[in-house]
């Protein structure tokens, strides 16, 4: 068939759900990607682990990857938290490690303390919580899940992930050049970026945008992959709104990444060139202004919210169904709740501005645009309570993380709605409360569905299975100590500790709320530690664990269809897709399960068709 035929008729079939279309088109292209894989021989050590075209081994490394700067960001996050719970008190071995953060003394120095907090907040949102969701789980999850045998594009894929990495070490070199690491918060703002003598030296904040660039760059790539495969690799029978819902929202999450990462790298280009080459885009005193800075970086920042937190609530939604042994309560609604999400991400950026002097009826506009955009999330959150309302739960690891994101979120989102509000914002957006909302909705959520989907692909991934009970301690432990590290924060933001303050105790007014300082950091030790934990359970399961059936939670998507770990290829024989992803305990089946490649009986009434 013709491309540009193709083409038109996939965008038929997603407007207008034509499972009969998608069997066509998908149809050519996965035969085309098994004929590609079928002749793989045995490779050599770089050629299967280091550069790879596998889109399982490239998921694969961003997972490892990201692991291991989750340690960096949760180190960078220890000392934060070490300075406002013992100010003046030295960090042990920082000073060796990162000497432009630390006096003679060892102590953390207010320039060295605001390194720390810009450094781990740009860790944990770009070299963390995005490679995690969308590299592993949209590299591994997308072509398993809708029948091909990899991505569209094998070599951009691997490209992709080594200009993550790139942009990783870009990022990091920044504390060991002269005046070190930018300290200007994650979000850089100007003219305080944009000003070369901000700390006698703009090589660490050219860095940092260098960096951004960079993974700006692997992040469309990647992007534009997984757009491509979605649209033109579906295995026949698997219409649009057939895909389970871990692809819908990766694919949402991809069209946001493609329009809105590009606005911030042209950001970071302009601030390099201020810093650099003279410009005056963000510089007053250049004719320049700082406002330009905070509207291009914010209209990235809000979509870049939903990048984050989409893709969570894709994996949440397939872990609660095939754990209450129910279909998805509201399939298509859950759909079009992501549709509406990724659009309104678009027009709500101004209320990130609200301090800024916007004018009122502006505000009020980014206001109500903002209460708005809660009504999908709350969709998508009763969804998932009629998902497992009277379901038969199995309270497995993955169910508990699962369980506590849809929590999580659900706090986070409350304390959201508050700030929509412009004169509660004007009180309370440069306080605690607002790091408070940022976790509970990105680490309450985004990490706590990570974990889960690594314990619900891990026997998919490595074919063995994590040990259960040290799963539950280890969920029981983040879940613990996370709400002793943030919910404090709550009482701090409100009782006027402001964001940025390396010592609390040299305001009056805060001293009385010093224990709770101490009591956020002692929850951040803990939640640390639990870290470790996990990482314990990933390494002995590997050497000693129970190997994992080819099924063993009894799932309907395709990837439970072949051998754990899959092979090149990833099927033998395209497969043919007969119904939606969710029909559990269906009526007139005898087993609670239908995957997607069989077809029903007659007897049976399948709630997608």
């Amino acid at each position: 068939m013709p491309e540009p035929r193709r083409f038109v008729y996939n965008l038929v079939d997603l407007l207008t759900n034509n499972s009969t279309m998608s069997a066509i088109t998908a149809e050519a292209p996965a035969e085309t990607s098994h004929q590609h894989h079928d002749d793989h021989q045995e490779v050599g050590f770089v050629k299967k682990y280091l550069w790879t075209y596998d889109h399982k081994m490239i998921a694969l490394q961003y997972l490892w990857t990201a692991l291991a700067f989750l340690f960096i960001g949760g180190a960078l996050a220890m000392g934060v938290r070490w300075q406002l719970g013992f100010p003046g008190v030295p960090i042990p071995f920082i000073g060796n490690l990162l000497p432009s953060t630390v006096a003679v003394d060892g102590s953390i120095i207010p320039g060295g303390y605001n390194m720390l907090v810009t450094m781990h907040a740009t860790v944990m949102v770009f070299f963390v919580v995005m490679p995690l969701l969308i590299g592993t789980f949209g590299n591994y999850l997308i072509p398993l899940q809708i029948g091909a045998g990899d991505m569209a594009f094998p070599l951009l894929n691997e490209v992709s992930y080594w200009l993550y990495v790139l942009s990783g070490f870009i990022l990091l070199a920044a504390f060991f050049v002269p005046g070190g690491a930018p300290g200007t918060g994650w979000t850089g703002y100007a003219p305080l970026s944009s000003v070369a003598a901000y700390n006698g030296t703009p090589i660490g904040q050219s860095l940092w945008g260098v960096a951004l660039f960079v993974n700006g760059l692997s992040s469309i790539a990647g992007a534009t992959n997984y757009i491509t495969t979605v649209v033109n690799m579906r295995a026949p029978g698997m219409s649009m709104f057939r895909m389970p819902l871990p692809v819908w929202s990766l694919f949402i999450t991809a069209i946001l990444l493609l329009t809105a990462v590009p606005v911030l790298s042209a950001a970071a280009a302009m601030l390099f060139a201020d810093l650099n080459f003279g410009t005056s885009f963000f510089s007053p005193a250049g004719g320049g202004q700082p406002l330009l800075w905070q509207h291009l970086f914010w209209f990235f920042g809000h979509p870049e919210v939903y990048i984050m937190i989409l893709p969570a609530m894709g994996l949440t939604s397939e872990i609660l169904a095939t754990f209450s042994r129910k279909p998805i309560f509201g399939y298509k609604a859950m759909v079009y709740a992501m549709i509406a999400i990724g659009f309104l991400g678009y027009i709500v950026w101004g209320h990130h501005m609200f301090v800024s002097g916007m004018n009122l009826t502006l505000s009020a506009a980014f206001s109500v645009s903002t209460m708005i955009i809660a009504v999908p999330s709350a969709i998508k959150t009763f969804n998932w309570m009629g998902t497992v309302w009277r379901g038969s739960i199995e309270f497995t690891t993955p169910m508990c993380f699962a369980l506590a994101f849809v929590s999580m979120f659900v706090i986070g989102g409350l304390s959201g709605i508050f700030m929509a509000s412009t004169p509660v914002d004007l009180f309370v957006h440069h306080t605690y409360f607002i790091v408070a909302h940022f976790h509970y909705v990105l680490f309450g959520g985004s990490i706590f569905s990570i974990y889960g989907a690594i314990y619900f692909w891990f026997p998919k991934m490595f074919g063995k299975m994590l040990n259960e009970t040290l799963g539950k301690v280890h969920f029981f432990a983040t879940l613990i100590f996370f709400n002793l590290t943030f919910f404090p924060m709550h009482n701090l933001g409100l009782g006027g500790m402001m964001r940025r303050i390396a010592d609390p105790t040299v305001y009056d007014h805060l001293r009385q709320l010093q224990p709770l300082n101490v009591l956020c950091t002692i929850g951040a030790i803990g939640l640390g530690f639990s870290t470790f934990l996990f990482i314990w359970n990933v390494v002995i399961s590997l050497r000693n664990g129970k190997k994992a059936p080819e099924n063993p939670w009894l799932s309907n998507t395709l990837e439970w269809t072949i051998p754990s770990p899959p092979g090149h290829g990833n099927f033998p024989k395209t497969p043919t897709v007969y119904h939606g992803p969710y029909e559990y305990s269906v009526p007139g089946i005898e087993k609670d399960y239908l995957p997607q490649n069989e077809p029903a009986p007659d007897s049976a009434r399948l709630e997608s068709h």
